[in-house]
């Protein structure tokens, strides 16, 4: 019997602060530091959250209390290249790489403020569904404006 030897995926690098379409900068706090003195690698997935779903609600593309269609996470990842710390802001660059009829695959970059290439930078999808079934519905079209234009 023989078993295959698993490959390694090509490893990512830091990405430059053109390849997002917009940024959202965000405060580091002092509770996010672990003992190792640099924030813990589960807030990067927070502000992943913080940064899209920020944008989604200023754009008016959703309602967190009263609208029908509700995001729901389904995948997420994150590759880091460089530590960041309190008491730094971050810049969280944003951007989207796929829109189906019901799922949006974002793309992050988190850059401590003022550096040109990403301290990590990741990707989570989210399936829109209705807030009450929790099935899966056609994206609104405010919600697919907004989308298309963080389409690189």
């Amino acid at each position: 019997m023989t078993t295959a030897t698993p490959t390694a995926a090509p490893r990512r690098s830091p990405e430059p602060r053109s390849a997002f379409r917009t940024f959202r900068a965000i405060a580091t706090r002092w509770m996010d530091n672990d003992v190792y003195g640099h924030v813990n690698n589960v807030v990067y997935y927070s502000w992943f959250d913080t940064a899209v779903n920020a944008h989604l609600i200023e754009q008016g593309a959703l309602d967190i209390h009263g609208g029908q269609t509700i995001g729901l996470v389904i995948e997420t990842q994150c590759n880091y290249f460089a530590p960041l710390a309190f008491p730094q802001v971050v810049d969280a660059g944003i951007r989207v790489a796929h829109i189906g009829s019901s799922s949006v695959r974002y793309e992050l970059g988190l850059f401590a403020a003022g550096e040109p290439l990403s301290a990590a930078s990741g990707h989570f999808v989210h399936v829109y569904v209705d807030r009450a079934t929790r099935r899966p519905v056609p994206l609104p079209q405010r919600l697919r404006e907004v989308l298309q234009a963080l389409q690189p």
